[in-house]
């Protein structure tokens, strides 16, 4: 894997973002409740799948031992994925679209960069999730192709995209001008690339806690599905078009991971 095709490959994620961020130059109303649910559900499809597909099978994968010891990295990386997003939700000030209280610790931050800090939060583990698969990719001993890391990063680009509206929209929705809103929408794809880089630099020093950091990339993802995406999809009315997204987004993840894998 040349230099070139890494950048290609950090940077898809985050053009998905900036393509779904746009959206507000276009936007003539509220989105609606129906559209956001189903975009949400289909954005948890996509990560849960690709937390399984991508990153949990190859971890175990990665162990030659059998039993208890091929499966104990991915159990103890995944729970401290969990662990890791667990804080960062509770020390980080921030709020959800779908809700007028905000969270973590008080702060005198606008209403518009707690909605940011939230979405960042979010992006996180997919910067992680791509970041660790590269690392496999570039380590030829290791159980990850290019292939698989493009795929990961092009179904994360993909769920990305609605994502990207649903942040930039909203804001448009709060008095933002289009501008501001699509910089804000934008802006919150960048910590992927950042987060990769990181990862990336940190796998490679250390390639024993490769399996590790790959269940831990899933936990983080599958926190964010758990606590934000899923519940926000199942409140109120029109909570079967986020399930329809769900399976839709997951397929899509499963297949494009099976066939570029």
């Amino acid at each position: 894997m040349n230099f070139s095709q890494i950048i290609i490959i950090l940077l898809i994620p985050l053009a998905g973002t900036v393509i779904g961020a746009a959206c507000v130059f276009f936007q003539k109303q509220e989105m609606p409740q129906k559209v956001r649910k189903a975009l949400m559900g289909f954005a948890a499809g996509v990560m849960v799948a690709a937390s399984v597909w991508s990153l949990l099978i190859p971890s175990m994968e990665f162990c030659a031992s059998p039993g208890v010891a091929k499966v104990l990295p991915a159990t103890v990386g995944f729970f401290l994925g969990i662990l890791f997003l667990l804080c960062l939700d509770h020390f980080t000030p921030h709020q959800h679209i779908d809700s007028n209280v905000p969270e973590g610790p008080q702060s005198r931050l606008s209403k518009t960069s707690k909605l940011a800090l939230a979405v960042t939060i979010h992006n996180i583990p997919e910067g992680i999730a791509v970041g660790i698969s590269l690392a496999g990719a570039i380590d030829e001993s290791a159980v990850m192709s290019m292939s698989g890391a493009l795929a990961l990063a092009i179904g994360i680009a993909i769920q990305n995209f609605p994502e990207g509206a649903i942040v930039s929209m909203p804001m448009r929705e709060l008095g933002n001008s289009r501008k501001k809103s699509f910089a804000i929408g934008a802006l919150s794809g960048f910590v992927e690339p950042v987060a990769s880089v990181i990862t990336i630099c940190i796998a490679s020093l250390v390639l024993p806690v490769f399996p590790y950091m790959l269940a831990f990339g899933a936990g983080a993802m599958i926190y964010v599905v758990v606590e934000e995406l899923i519940p926000e999809t199942a409140q109120g009315q029109h909570s079967n078009l986020g399930t329809i997204g769900f399976a839709i987004g997951f397929a899509l993840m499963m297949v494009l991971d099976v066939l570029l894998g």
